[in-house]
């Protein structure tokens, strides 16, 4: 069994795979946390027998695609669809993520489960646009979204960042939409550190100009933003914000690397979640879910802090191209026959960080057939030449 896995100094090490995987991985239930809404950022599974190139348009396979959000589902987690961790704007262009959007809203009506979609520019070139041209990108997926069903997220958008003059376009560019959003949206603010195109996003590259802004657009239309998703990696200024929006705002955290404390709370306060990391971590975040839901927060931190190891090393810097690992570890746990992402994005991630990946997951016990992550990871090591 035993596995000699390449760490970063170019040296093998010796490792012995864990033979069982955690009981929750078996268990599902697809109801309603109480405590909390909780969301899973999905990926898409790409179609390995496309010809195709890392600039063309994405191949997906529908089939695994749908199949992976009937397992989130399956454990009462919601889906954040079409969202970066799907590869927005890194490899799924706008008329694949529409069709995205339609099916996956599809599925969630037929199989009773909750779904968020992103809505954003990337149908336009940042260097090209106007803000009229902004405005009209996030109109045409708004209405994509709202037609489908599914709730808006009102994501980032490259375009605005390199057009926006300053905070006051960013107050009429949203302001515009939330007036005519049919539902109550989820904004999302992404930081720079998982796109770089998103620096100095509502107006300033200083966080608290940035967040009075922020607060400003919410605070003109409470009724319309059912909450906010927050990826800075900022636990405290996660906190801070959350303390200042308007009653019945929420704060959905998209805090890779402290989401234990952070949907945990303290006495002022919770944030819910909208996480990519729940996407390899979907049985055994519900399961901490559901135990928080009792009210014992030290057995959810007991579940939930032991794999924030493995986020952080997902997610470290550059920290855009954690769906490699994402997706890395969706196929060793059986939930796609192959290691293949649109735009070849498979690349993005030496060997080395993989293996890491692997072995922390392992230890986790978040494989549902160990023997099967085993086996394709000794394949993959032999494709490197690794061969004992």
């Amino acid at each position: 069994m035993t596995l000699h896995l390449p760490g970063a100094d170019g040296t093998l090490r010796a490792y012995e795979p864990r033979t069982e995987p955690l009981p929750t991985l078996r268990a599902t239930s697809g109801s309603a946390f109480s405590s909390r809404t909780v969301f899973s950022a999905a990926h898409v599974v790409a179609d390995p027998y496309a010809d195709t190139t890392p600039d063309g348009p994405a191949a997906v396979d529908w089939d695994a695609t749908l199949a992976f959000r009937r397992h989130l589902w399956s454990h009462g987690l919601g889906v954040a669809e079409a969202m970066d961790t799907a590869q927005r704007g890194m490899g799924l262009d706008w008329p694949t993520a529409a069709e995205l959007i339609r099916r996956s809203a599809a599925e969630a009506r037929a199989t009773g489960g909750r779904i968020a979609c992103g809505v954003g520019t990337d149908q336009l070139t940042a260097t090209a646009a106007t803000l009229a041209d902004v405005r009209s990108a996030y109109e045409e997926q708004l209405a994509v979204v709202e037609e489908s069903g599914a709730q808006a997220i009102l994501m980032a958008s490259r375009a605005l960042a390199a057009t926006a003059k300053g905070p006051d376009d960013y107050l009429e560019v949203y302001g515009h939409l939330l007036r005519q959003a049919a539902e109550p949206v989820i904004l999302h603010w992404l930081g720079p550190m998982f796109d770089p195109a998103l620096e100095g996003y509502w107006g300033s590259s200083d966080l608290d100009a940035a967040t009075d802004t922020f607060l400003e657009v919410i605070a003109a239309h409470p009724d319309k933003v059912d909450g906010i998703k927050v990826s800075l990696l900022d636990a405290q200024r996660e906190i801070d914000l959350r303390r200042r929006l308007p009653r019945g705002v929420r704060c959905y955290t998209g805090d890779d690397f402290n989401y234990p404390e952070l949907i945990a709370g303290d006495e002022q306060g919770f944030s819910h979640a909208l996480l990519g990391i729940f996407d390899p971590l979907g049985p055994l975040a519900a399961e901490a879910v559901r135990v928080l839901d009792t009210g014992d927060t030290d057995g959810f931190r007991a579940l939930l802090d032991p794999t924030v190891e493995l986020s952080r090393h997902l997610f470290r810097a550059p920290t855009r191209y954690y769906k490699t690992g994402v997706v890395f570890l969706a196929w060793l746990a059986g939930h796609q026959s192959h290691f293949t992402m649109v735009g070849g994005l498979q690349s993005a991630r030496s060997l080395p960080h993989l293996a890491r990946a692997y072995e922390l997951a392992g230890g986790l016990g978040l494989f549902p057939d160990p023997k099967l992550a085993e086996e394709r990871m000794r394949n993959l090591l032999a494709l490197y030449g690794v061969n004992r």
